[in-house]
């Protein structure tokens, strides 16, 4: 007959099982918890690392990109820098430039080009500055100006002229209308307007 210090340990080592299987429902219990901690932190706001590809360029290029990109002011481009303007026609301006096509410069006298570009400190400078105006000003603008002279870069005028169906024409100041074939061309540092000849400061 087991006596009663035995009976006290049986009931001890029962209570201890007890005990022990509680704790192990426990653990178990709380694993997922312990999963989930273990998990990697987010980055605070603002410390994400960076992309690793730029965002696109959203501006638009300077005048001077934007002609050599359309491809049809080639002679323009090319007397623009042997003038030495092409710094100023990238700086900030804004400007707009009434851009003579090749075949503008073409219809030109033969001879003419080639005359203007070997002295490009003369008369170049003068013609290429006569196409510029300061500020950028659309062609919802232009149209408003029926009939006024807009003084250009050079400190010669242009005299403005609208028809009735919103053409426009320049005329210089020999006396020559030019007509305005395309508009709107946007640089970020103003506005090119297509015109079909070559305008002529005196």
């Amino acid at each position: 007959m087991p006596t009663t210090r035995t009976l006290r340990l049986v009931a001890g080592l029962a209570a201890l099982g007890v005990v022990a299987s509680a704790c192990g429902d426990d653990d178990a219990e709380s694993a997922p918890t312990t999963t989930q901690a273990s998990a990697p932190a987010t980055s605070p706001p603002g410390t994400e690392a960076p992309m690793s590809t730029p965002a696109p360029a959203t501006t638009d290029p300077d005048i001077v990109d934007t002609a050599v990109t359309a491809g049809d002011f080639t002679t323009l481009v090319a007397a623009v820098q042997a003038a030495g303007l092409e710094d100023t026609l990238r700086g900030e301006g804004p400007f707009t430039v009434f851009a003579p096509t090749d075949d503008a410069f073409a219809a030109l006298p033969a001879g003419t080009v080639e005359t203007l570009l070997d002295d490009p400190a003369g008369d170049l400078t003068d013609i290429l500055t006569y196409h510029v105006v300061a500020g950028a000003v659309p062609a919802a603008d232009v149209v408003g100006l029926d009939g006024q002279q807009v003084t250009t870069v050079n400190g010669a005028a242009i005299t403005v002229g609208v028809a009735d169906d919103g053409s426009v024409t320049l005329t210089d100041a020999a006396g020559n209308d030019v007509a305005v074939v395309a508009t709107d061309v946007q640089a970020n540092n103003g506005v090119i307007h297509v015109i079909d000849a070559v305008l002529l400061p005196a």
